[in-house]
Formats: C-alpha cells, structure tokens, sequence
C-alpha cells in the first residue's frame, strides 16, 4: 500500500473519470485512490466497476462537503499518511503530487497554486478569488495566492481530523478556519487544465454565490466557529 491517497469526489462525471484514472495510474505509480460517487445519476459508478477503480457509491448526493469526508474516512481506516483532494472533472494534475508530497513534511495544507510565481491576472473569474484572498489575509495574516484551487493535500493529522471531527467542505473557508487553529498551508506553483467534457457546476451565477457564501464564511462566521487545538 502506498502512503498517499487521492481522493476524488464525482458527480455525473460520466464522460471524465475514466481518462482521469487512466492519466492518474499512468503518471505515478506509488499512490492509491478513491473515487467518491455522490449519488450521481449518470453512468460515472457503471464506468467505474467495469474498469475495476476503486469506488464507494454514496447512495444520495451528499455535496463536496460529505463526499470528501468519506474518502478522509476511508484514508484514516487505512493508515494513509497523505490526502490529496483531486477533481473528477479532469483538471488537476497528478504530475503536482511528488512535489505535493515533499512540500508537505513542512506543513499541514499543500496547494496547487496557479499564481506564486505568476501573476493573477485582472478579470472578472478573478476577483472573487483576490476578494477571498484578502479576506483571509485580513482574517489569518496569512497570504494564500490561490485559495480556490481545489487541489489541496492534506498531513495525517489533518486526515484524523477530517475524518473523526471535523465535518467542514474542503473549502477557502476551512483553510482559514484552519490557519487560525495552528495549521501551517504551504503552495506550490501549478497549471490547471480546461474540463474536458461536461458541465460546470459554476456558472457566472453560481460563482458569484460561492464568492458572496465564502466571503462571508471567512469574514463573520469564523469568529463563532469553536476554537480547539488540533
């Protein structure tokens, strides 16, 4: 067994999961995954158990929130060191997660951060992620370059936590609430790919409500969040 999990959630990633597990498997070799079926009602589990991947079939849809804690459930039983939030929809690159690994035994939190050593460019997508930004620098005095990038891993101990307490989306919001209880997120610079095929759950519409939801989560709701030492 090997000491890193990739734990991808899908939700109707019927024509993605395949080339994303065959991208995965070809690229390393020395890490396990898990993909997390949220109750979707496509052909993604059908694909999955002809082609033999390593899935768990929620039996509704739970959101990114429940879908992620049952893989982190799924690391903790099986002693993975590592975690390693990976999208279904065929963005992320697995070729990040050595560099991933090694980042993190000096940290709790590594990043996949499209802009540390490149610029974030002035646009319209972009301004919800500067807003978040400085609404965690405000909040933590600490600087994320990224902090919507969805390709995140996690230490051991985050994987105990996750998995046995805390029941929070692996979100921008989480990784401030997680900043202000000690936790250290380090990020390396990366690329992310186009969605293949399929449809993206943020729409300008649904962005500018995650953006307005985060914003909000970081600013006012963290300071009512129980303080514990993890």
């Amino acid at each position: 067994m090997a000491d890193t999990l990739v734990i991808i959630p899908a939700f109707n990633e019927e024509k993605n999961i395949a080339n994303v597990i065959e991208r995965l498997t070809n690229t390393l070799n020395d890490v396990d995954y898990v993909i997390v079926n949220d109750g979707s009602i496509d052909s993604t589990s059908k694909i999955c158990r002809e082609r033999g991947f390593n899935i768990i079939d929620l039996p509704v849809n739970l959101g990114l929130a429940g879908a992620f804690q049952t893989g982190m459930k799924y690391a903790y039983k099986h002693g993975y060191k590592y975690a390693v939030q990976f999208d279904g929809d065929g963005q992320h690159r697995p070729e990040y997660i050595p560099e991933m690994r090694k980042k993190c035994e000096e940290c709790d939190i590594v990043i996949v951060s499209r802009f540390v050593t490149k610029k974030k460019p002035f646009t319209m997508r972009m301004l919800g992620s500067r807003l978040i930004a400085l609404a965690i620098k405000i909040s933590t005095g600490a600087t994320i370059h990224d902090p919507t990038s969805g390709m995140r891993m996690y230490n051991e101990k985050l994987i105990t936590e996750f998995a046995l307490r805390l029941n929070y989306a692996p979100e921008p919001d989480t990784v401030s609430y997680l900043i202000k209880q000690g936790m250290i997120v380090c990020e390396i610079q990366g690329e992310m790919d186009e969605r293949v095929a399929g449809i993206s759950y943020l729409t300008p519409i649904n962005a500018a409500k995650y953006m307005f939801r985060m914003l909000c989560s970081i600013i006012f709701i963290q300071s009512f969040r129980e303080k514990k030492k993890i």
